[in-house]
């Protein structure tokens, strides 16, 4: 089916330690993702990248680092995706790193209302500034759209996420109190061990019953590091033991045949740790995937 398509970058690396994922929408970009989505029949509308902040300190709080160039970057990034939404186009955020979902999904929330989300990670994101370990903000966003803190990230959004309405897909890097956090707010996570035990079909079926279920529709967010390293080389948090691009590409096609994607993030690829831009091809044509590009469509099946 055509679509309306809007892209929007964020070159924001403040949120992680490891720099180099600010180029990431520039990756993504460079392997013809525009053109090739334009090819697939759809129209694409480039709304064009947020620049943080030169940022010349971390800031004195040590628990959210460079929190005002993240938050104000980012509610910049929130009325751009707003807009895409009311412009009845399907949003694309490339990032950057993951501290940009704050943004992304909040803006996706306050537009139609409850969502679901569906969040494919090595870790969790969820925890605040109460809990965090290193202070990085790209450990916090998914928290914090759900109203568990930092309040301040998201201050520019006005509505939330249930945390019942969201699925954690490839987890295995989560911090303890992390973890606690996870389970007390009713967070369902499916560990990569859930994926090589039940296969990544029935995790899939499992996450969208759960971001579907009384939901106006599923906001994805995608960052690299769910993959294998030894897939996706060029991301900014590796993590061994990660899915296999075989069973990226099927979370994407699982959830383009339910037709109930409301936008879609693709975070955290770093260029400068990539060999060749194999990850920013790959991150592109995992989107592909999402906005309907299969195999079978090919033959009419």
């Amino acid at each position: 089916m055509k679509k309306d398509i809007g892209i929007v970058g964020s070159q924001m690396d403040l949120g992680a330690v490891r720099k180099g994922v600010d180029m990431g929408p520039l990756a993504i970009r460079h392997s013809g993702l525009i053109r090739k989505i334009q090819e697939k029949g759809h129209n694409v509308r480039d709304y064009g990248d947020i620049v943080p902040m030169v940022a010349t300190s971390e800031g004195e709080n040590k628990a959210l680092r460079y929190e005002k160039e993240v938050n104000e970057a980012n509610e910049r990034l929130f009325k751009q995706v707003l807009r895409i939404h009311e412009d009845e186009a399907l949003p694309i955020i490339l990032g950057g790193d993951h501290s940009i979902a704050a943004a992304s999904v909040s803006a996706t929330a306050q537009h139609f209302g409850e969502i679901g989300v569906i969040w494919v990670d090595a870790h969790g994101d969820f925890n605040d500034d109460t809990i965090t370990p290193t202070g990085n903000i790209h450990g916090m966003p998914l928290s914090a759209v759900c109203g568990c803190g930092p309040d301040s990230i998201v201050r520019f959004a006005g509505a939330r996420v249930d945390p019942r309405k969201i699925a954690i897909v490839g987890a295995r890097d989560l911090d303890p109190l992390e973890t606690k956090k996870l389970k007390e707010k009713g967070v369902n996570v499916f560990a990569i061990s859930d994926i090589h035990h039940f296969g990544i079909r029935k995790i899939m079926e499992e996450a969208i019953g759960i971001a579907g279920d009384g939901t106006k529709g599923i906001h994805l967010s995608f960052d690299m590091d769910a993959l294998d390293p030894g897939n996706a080389p060029g991301v900014g948090t590796p993590v061994m033991n990660g899915m296999t691009n075989r069973e990226g590409f099927i979370v994407c096609e699982i959830l383009a045949d339910t037709d109930r994607l409301l936008a879609i993030d693709m975070v955290e690829t770093n260029p400068l740790l990539d060999t060749r831009n194999e990850t920013g091809t790959l991150a592109a044509e995992l989107i592909l995937t999402c906005v309907g590009k299969t195999d079978y469509q090919l033959f009419g099946i």
